[in-house]
């Protein structure tokens, strides 16, 4: 039977989210470790060269982001249709492509350092630390980035169970391993370096073992499918698409914390502290929008008009119901949550002054989370780019004109004003998605 002929229930939706949102909820502890581990060494120098080189790795590989997005979309609308071969084609493409991509990075690694190190600049004795880092963890590059394809195929298929599994493994081992090599063997940043190197090579070994059934049949070595033009053609249309977009939401906020910076330092930490608040929505919301991606991406494949809507009208339910749970989990318990990221009065004071507006941000914000869900499983991108060209040139409108009346207000008020118009963009769009699917 077709996927998108199954029934769309509010359970199915659930099983597909929750472990997704349990998954996002193991990323932050990771960091911490790593973080809290170094830190045992004694020295600011260590903590600095793993943060460092973590945030360059972590620059680098967001570039193909797309591709856990793309391969959803696609994977999806190929298991509604039925098309198995297609599905493990799919998954084969997206590997071949984050591998080639992790390879081009290692064989450049020289050249992408020193342009990584001339961006941001740091003491000597940092540089020297993050640089035998970065040489440790450039060698995992081939399998963080095939690993894009492995989630997206999973989500697809609705296995995020096999997603949250995959977390867990990897970043308890990661944790476990840094315990060892930092404090049992005094490797230092390298044993942190080589834990995380460990960690992603196993994970994907993991992910594709949960990815059998892709290779039990001849569809992973399918070439002439594998490379068929037309079928390339659509995966780099739907990624390059997606790319687009996700550049254009990054620079989005990477304005909202310049322009903030201008506003004293003081705003800007408080900024900061509450940008953790919109981090924390979109780690909860995410597992509604990958129900979209996949109920929505399989009804499409199955040209099952009813079960688009379906799935999109359950799928945001439940995200609507989350964001105004989160909403009111802000405002309430947001002054402690202040207290505990932040230790200085003014900032404290500056950030439960703004707070309201971080509290509003899940409600403004989750019709456009759920828009991209809903976008990205009917593989609807090209209509998802330009509405986020759109809003982009709304939001810089709104900056010109808020910011000047209403200082770090308008600042938050503008970041309100981009929700707005991503939800209002696609929203107008949503009845022509629909019209596609017959």
């Amino acid at each position: 039977m077709q996927q998108g002929s199954v029934p769309i229930t509010h359970k199915r939706v659930l099983k597909i989210a929750t472990p997704i949102v349990l998954s996002n909820a193991t990323v932050p502890i990771l960091g911490a470790v790593d973080t809290g581990v170094v830190g045992q060494m004694g020295l600011a120098a260590p903590i600095g060269a793993v943060g460092m080189g973590a945030v360059i790795l972590a620059s680098i590989y967001w570039i193909f982001g797309f591709l856990r997005m793309g391969t959803t979309g696609l994977v999806a609308q190929a298991r509604g249709a039925g098309d198995t071969a297609e599905t493990g084609a799919l998954l084969m493409r997206g590997l071949l492509l984050g591998s080639a991509a992790g390879l081009f990075f290692v064989l450049i690694q020289v050249w992408l350092f020193l342009g990584a190190f001339a961006l941001s600049p740091a003491t000597p004795e940092v540089e020297a630390l993050t640089r035998d880092y970065l040489q440790i963890r450039i060698w995992g590059a081939p399998a963080t980035i095939a690993l894009f394809a492995v989630t997206g195929w999973l989500i697809a298929v609705e296995r995020t169970r096999g997603v949250f599994l995959l977390q867990v493994w990897m970043n308890g081992l990661n944790i476990l391993l840094d315990l060892w090599f930092v404090l049992g063997l005094d490797w230092g940043v390298e044993g942190v370096a080589i834990a995380t190197l460990i960690a992603e090579w196993t994970g994907l070994a993991l992910g594709l073992w949960l990815c059998r059934d892709a290779f039990s049949g001849n569809q992973w070595r399918d070439w002439p499918r594998i490379f068929d033009v037309a079928r390339l053609r659509r995966m780099t249309q739907v990624n390059g698409d997606i790319m687009v977009r996700s550049v254009l939401l990054t620079g989005s906020f990477t304005t909202f914390l310049f322009i903030g910076s201008d506003l004293g330092d003081v705003n800007l930490a408080a900024n900061q502290v509450l940008l953790q608040f919109l981090e924390i929505t979109a780690f909860a919301l995410d597992g509604f929008a990958f129900s979209a991606e996949a109920l929505v991406g399989s009804a499409v494949g199955a040209r099952d008009r009813y079960q688009v809507r379906r799935a999109s009208i359950m799928a945001s339910q439940w995200g609507v119901g989350g964001a105004f749970v989160l909403a009111a989990v802000f405002y309430l318990s947001g002054p402690a949550l202040i207290d505990l990221m932040a230790t200085s009065p003014e900032v404290r004071v500056a950030a439960r002054e703004f707070l309201f507006w971080a509290a509003l941000a899940p409600i403004i914000g989750v019709a456009s989370w759920m828009f991209d869900g809903i976008y990205i499983g009917a593989t609807w991108t090209r209509a998802m780019r330009q509405a986020m060209i759109q809003s982009v040139a709304i939001y810089v409108a709104a900056l010109f004109i808020l910011v000047p009346l209403l200082g770090n207000h308008g600042l938050w008020a503008a970041l309100m004003v981009l929700n707005t118009a991503r939800g209002v963009t696609m929203g107008w769009r949503y009845s022509r998605l629909e019209a596609q699917v017959a």
